[in-house]
């Protein structure tokens, strides 16, 4: 292990990096200043620790979000650089074996995570002394909860690198699948929760696979969002078996990967319908309300042609894609709102409605970076940035038909939750008002996600890096408010929390339609008007680039 070359090679790539030194320099200030904030200035020491223990609480969820959202970014393109490269044909040729090959990259990467750790240990230290925190019971427990956490994201993102052809797509796919390890497989336990089938005990299960849930009991908070209190810590020990095998099954999945077919990836040409005989044609004209191997029309004189061009090379940008993402979309809209129907005596119908809103964000927030972070980054890394500027297309025509691309994808995501939301009109008329107020605030908050991550990419010349850097700018906005909010009246107080949530449309839509914990919060218009004004300014952002990158050098 010790002798292995590709640790070194791995971590020591890292270090010299400008983004590692940031995240590093970043995450060491943003923790130490969260302790300084609350650091006694009169003399006068807290004795029963309850300034401290709000703190750490802050604290911990803090450092919670930043592992899930800065510990893949490594990892999730290391295995594919290494095929674009022509480099992973060398390790596989080797004397090297596949699991030497994976444990440099796995001890490589959280090697950094460590040193990333380590950088917060200053603040922990200064949170400890204050009191009321204890080493062993809460402490303690927290670090072994994140270093958990932290091989299952990585041994996910290495992974999804070895199935990945683009850099790009490996930090989707990994960002994806840390958001329903993160967050998606805690929801059918909260739908469930307190009942007694079957499928509520598979969905306790589910549960644990969250790191959430321990952090939760860890800091005393495991009770939030929950029915039933469970013991002190009993999470922490549940998420560490559960991470622990989850991990393991992820590591033996990628090494069994790591060989010679990695290199040999065969790809059918397929044929065309309209090449083949007219009884096929027939047939696949009935069978198909969209043929996906038909061939496609010229584009007319009145469509933007780069809004065409991006749809057809999109990889789910095809119009049977499209329904196909419908579709789901539909399906999850019906089967919450058939969990309206029946659990609205139970939860009430404002606790649906704000499960529904979490959903259709974490949407928004899946699908709009993947979308909008390549369309100028991609351009450029690829080489047919140059062709569009030899065009007689304006900037101003490029940017329309690559924002009506991702337009039209993301109003039919939110068209196709509709349903769920004309039930709880039909179980509570009173409601309609606040829904038509709802899907503002998730139309508003989908606009400046989609040009967040637009203007993002125009400054960028690879696609990795945009994707990374619009994730990570779009969860500290969303989710870092609903971290102030989890530390409410301690260690924020109300006006405090009401000015980070003013920024958040999901938030803003959660107060609108009354869900517990947001209700007390005035957000509208104000949120409407920052997220308007907002997507104006990156709008104008996004122009001023692209003219920028156009004209000739």
């Amino acid at each position: 292990m010790l002798n292995n070359p590709v640790i070194g090679r791995e971590l020591l790539g890292l270090l010299r990096t400008r983004r590692s030194i940031v995240i590093l320099t970043g995450v060491a200030v943003a923790f130490s200043l969260l302790i300084i904030a609350r650091w006694p200035s009169d003399g006068v020491v807290d004795l029963s620790g309850a300034a401290s223990r709000d703190v750490f609480r802050v604290f911990a969820y803090s450092l919670t979000a930043a592992v899930a959202l800065l510990v893949p970014v490594f990892p999730s393109t290391s295995i594919v650089q290494e095929k674009q490269k022509g480099t992973l044909a060398l390790l596989l040729n080797s004397p090297m074996g596949p699991v030497s090959i994976y444990l440099g990259k796995l001890v490589g990467a959280l090697g950094f995570v460590l040193l990333l750790l380590s950088a917060t240990v200053p603040a922990t230290a200064a949170c400890f002394t204050l009191g009321g925190v204890s080493l062993y019971g809460e402490i303690l427990p927290l670090y072994l909860v994140l270093a958990v956490a932290s091989v299952l994201f990585t041994t996910w993102s290495l992974l999804v690198s070895t199935n990945a052809v683009t850099t790009d797509g490996a930090v989707r796919g990994t960002f994806g699948g840390v958001l329903v390890l993160f967050l998606l497989v805690l929801l059918p336990h909260y739908f469930l929760d307190g009942s007694e089938s079957d499928l509520a005990r598979v969905a306790a299960i589910l549960r644990n696979l969250s790191p959430v849930p321990a952090v939760l009991d860890v800091v005393g908070h495991g009770d939030v969002g929950s029915r039933q209190l469970e013991d002190q810590n009993s999470g922490v020990v549940t998420f560490t078996l559960f991470g622990g095998i989850l991990s393991l099954l992820f590591a033996g999945m990628t090494v069994g990967r790591l060989n010679q077919s990695l290199l040999d990836r065969s790809r059918s040409q397929g044929n065309v319908t309209d090449d083949r005989g007219l009884g096929i044609r027939l047939f696949r004209r009935l069978m198909f309300l969209i043929d996906p191997q038909r061939r496609k029309a010229g584009i007319g004189p009145l469509m933007n042609p780069v809004m065409v061009k991006e749809f057809r090379s999109r990889q789910f940008g095809r119009l049977h894609w499209l329904l196909r993402i419908v579709g789901g979309c539909a399906v999850i809209s019906l089967g919450l709102a058939f969990a309206a129907t029946l659990g609205s005596e139970e939860w009430g119908v404002e606790t649906i409605g704000g499960i529904i809103v979490s959903m259709q964000a974490v949407l928004i927030i899946l699908f709009t970076p993947s979308l909008a972070s390549g369309l100028i980054s991609s351009e450029r890394e690829s080489g047919s940035w140059e062709l569009l500027r030899m065009t007689p297309l304006s900037a101003g025509r490029i940017v329309r038909g690559k924002l009506f691309s991702v337009t039209w994808t993301l109003l039919i995501l939110l068209m196709a939750s509709l349903p769920g939301y004309g039930v709880m009109i039909w179980i509570k008329p009173i409601l309609e008002e606040q829904i038509i107020q709802v899907l503002i605030c998730l139309t508003l908050g989908a606009v400046f996600a989609m040009l967040l991550s637009a203007a993002v990419s125009s400054f960028f010349q690879r696609t990795a890096p945009a994707t990374v850097a619009s994730y990570s700018i779009l969860l500290f906005l969303w989710a870092g408010s609903l971290i102030v909010w989890l530390g409410r009246d301690a260690p924020f107080g109300y006006s405090a929390v009401q000015t980070a949530l003013s920024i958040n449309p999901m938030a803003a839509a959660l107060s609108v339609i009354g869900t517990p914990g947001f209700e007390s919060y005035n957000l509208i218009p104000i949120n409407w008007w920052v997220t308007g004004t907002g997507s104006g300014l990156l709008l104008i952002i996004l122009l001023f680039q692209t003219r920028r990158i156009t004209k000739p050098e």
